[in-house]
């Protein structure tokens, strides 16, 4: 146990979790109307959902709920943006029967070299997402994905960072999520380590469980830009356990990509059925439940 942090057991996220999937049969409104296509991984406990980094605004909502069942909500600016344009429409989405996956940008590690900042910026983005999440009318107990963008093995001061976030998203009323890498990474001849391996190493038992969120858009396992109606499994990503993967991404990344079916379009990007104009690329995902944060 890490000095300076408290943690919770296993035992009490085990119990959330239980708690979750009891509210995660989606209700008559949040059943998606996706094509009649299929995946040869499909599962009957899966659900598409998007994401992106701006709000595609109101008047998309119809057209991609027609296939997605949940969407992604930014309670801090995305990566590489200096505004955050989600803010303030949770009714919109919940009006139309999306479920959420609330996302908040994790640090880089260049950020946390050393104990002491790592434990003080973990902290301090715990209590922003959880105001963020309060301020936008998410209840309690709603999980919050940390985006983290690096892939690989982290180094050892970002793992006390994503410690301390677990802690206090724990201590302020809401379950800790973590966005991460699972594409394997070569590290040797005979080594190969995916980030979500790696932070799982770093988070032994007896100290605070989280949820995954990994995204993996090598083909395969990714059946690439398509909107199954029987969407895979998310543990088809490569790792087991994980509540939400990320299959495909906008821009499609090529060397990731190249042996994919037909699908992205010729910008790159992964556009939802029905987009003719192709107004809102986006990213899609395979999740266990039709609300992966429980924010409806």
């Amino acid at each position: 146990m890490t000095p300076g942090l408290s943690f919770v057991s296993v035992s009490a996220i085990a119990a959330a979790l239980i708690l979750l999937s009891c509210r995660t049969t989606p209700q008559p409104e949040a059943q998606s109307a996706a094509p009649a296509e299929q995946s040869p991984h499909a599962s009957p406990g899966a659900y598409l959902g998007f994401d992106r980094n701006i709000f595609p605004g109101k008047d998309a909502l119809p057209l991609l709920r027609k296939t997605f069942a949940f969407s992604s909500y930014w309670l801090s600016p995305p990566p590489g943006e200096t505004m955050n344009t989600w803010l303030g429409q949770r009714d919109a989405l919940r009006s139309q029967g999306f479920g959420f996956l609330l996302l908040y940008r994790g640090r880089e590690s260049s950020e946390v070299k050393t104990y002491a900042p790592a434990v003080e910026k973990g902290t301090a983005d715990a209590r922003n997402a959880a105001s963020a999440a309060k301020s936008e009318g998410f209840p309690a107990q709603s999980i919050i994905f940390l985006d983290i963008e690096e892939g690989g093995r982290l180094p050892e001061t970002y793992h006390v960072y994503l410690r301390a976030w677990n802690a206090e998203l724990w201590r302020l009323g809401f379950l800790p999520g973590l966005y991460c890498s699972g594409i394997p990474v070569k590290e040797g001849p005979k080594v190969t380590i995916t980030t979500a391996d790696d932070i799982r190493a770093h988070a032994p038992s007896r100290e605070l469980a989280f949820a995954l969120f990994i995204f993996n858009d090598v083909c395969p396992p990714s059946p690439g830009c398509v909107f199954p109606q029987s969407p895979p499994s998310p543990a088809v990503g490569g790792i087991s356990d994980v509540a939400v993967w990320q299959y495909a991404q906008s821009p499609r990344v090529k060397d990731r990509t190249a042996h994919c079916p037909p699908g992205y379009h010729t910008d790159g990007n992964c556009y939802a059925p029905g987009d003719a104009a192709h107004a809102w690329f986006l990213d899609v995902n395979s999740a266990t439940s039709a609300d992966p944060s429980s924010g409806r």
